[in-house]
């Protein structure tokens, strides 16, 4: 893939199969943990197929969540913030997070 095609800036793809997953740009935090270690939060990802929606009880707390993985390769990846069910964890839903070990950032 190449980077001209999203304006030079890096971007984050699949580590299985390259396959384009989020924009530099849409970083919000590298600040969070998954199964594998250390994720990050994204504003937006694409090319990734939704699972169904479980509540999970989370570090942070309870939320209703959906698993992400790779439309490409099916890996998976992280997951998205569906519903918080404590106000000060709002600012999470319809975001997603990505598992670093998971990912390359390209440029």
């Amino acid at each position: 893939m190449d980077n001209m095609e999203y304006g030079g800036k890096p971007f984050y793809s699949c580590r299985n199969c390259r396959n384009p997953l989020a924009l530099g740009d849409d970083l919000i935090s590298k600040n969070f943990i998954a199964k594998s270690g250390k994720a990050y939060m994204f504003h937006h990802a694409m090319n990734i197929v939704l699972g169904p929606k479980q509540d999970r009880q989370l570090l942070t707390g309870l939320f209703s969540i959906a698993g992400i993985h790779c439309s490409k390769c099916g890996e998976e990846l992280g997951w998205k913030y569906v519903q918080a069910y404590d106000l000060k964890n709002r600012f999470k839903e319809g975001k997603f997070v990505l598992e670093k070990l998971k990912m390359v950032e390209e440029y």
